[in-house]
């Protein structure tokens, strides 16, 4: 269901006069944000592929990361360490293969410093944002629903719609089949419907 589709379903349900598109685009809005700040399933799953070709001491974070799942060079899985552990690794200021990461703000912190090959972040990250009314991202693909009522959520407190607790009851039942979904198939090996993936590269 595109953009357009979950607005005009999401005014159906509400049925208020008095809702306007930029109204409800706000409130579908806020619904993603509060998706995406607790729903982790395998069409959210991203790497982020990095080329080293000078020694470096940190990577950028992805812009759209949300939790990281690993980061790795080549075969080897960093492991995370604390930031004040990894500012004692990087006094001795040696050059390798990284064993170890930290995140600091904006950056991944990698120690021993790699002087080539590539590094790789995998992790969940943002849905793609829809800009147009034509736009459909993969949560609004399969879960159109799970969003509606999201937004439903919000708009009742907005007008006091004494619905409010039947419409978040509603977005943490679909929240919770989703992500048991994504559950079980993690661990019986089975493949979802929801799983595209990007891979991005540095150069």
């Amino acid at each position: 269901m595109n953009k357009g589709a979950i607005r005009t379903h999401f005014k159906e349900l509400l049925n208020r006069s008095d809702i306007t598109d930029t109204l409800a685009d706000t409130f579908i809005s806020q619904a993603i944000t509060r998706i995406e700040r607790t729903l982790r399933i395998p069409s959210m799953e991203k790497r982020h592929n990095i080329t080293i070709t000078n020694q470096s001491a940190s990577v950028i974070v992805p812009n759209d990361l949300l939790e990281m799942i690993d980061i790795y060079f080549k075969n080897t899985v960093l492991n995370r360490v604390p930031l004040h552990e990894m500012l004692s690794f990087k006094d001795a200021g040696q050059s390798g293969t990284p064993k170890f990461f930290t995140v600091q703000g904006p950056d991944i912190l990698i120690y021993p410093e790699p002087t080539s090959g590539e590094i790789t972040i995998s992790y969940y990250s943002e849905f793609t944002q829809m800009l147009l009314d034509t736009d459909e991202n993969a949560l609004a693909k399969s879960a159109s629903d799970l969003i509606v009522y999201g937004a439903l959520g919000y708009s009742a407190d907005y007008f006091l719609d004494e619905r409010a607790q039947s419409f978040d009851n509603k977005f943490v039942s679909l929240m919770s089949e989703i992500q048991e979904q994504a559950n079980e198939a993690e661990q019986s090996g089975g493949l979802m419907i929801m799983r595209p993936s990007s891979t991005f590269t540095d150069y």
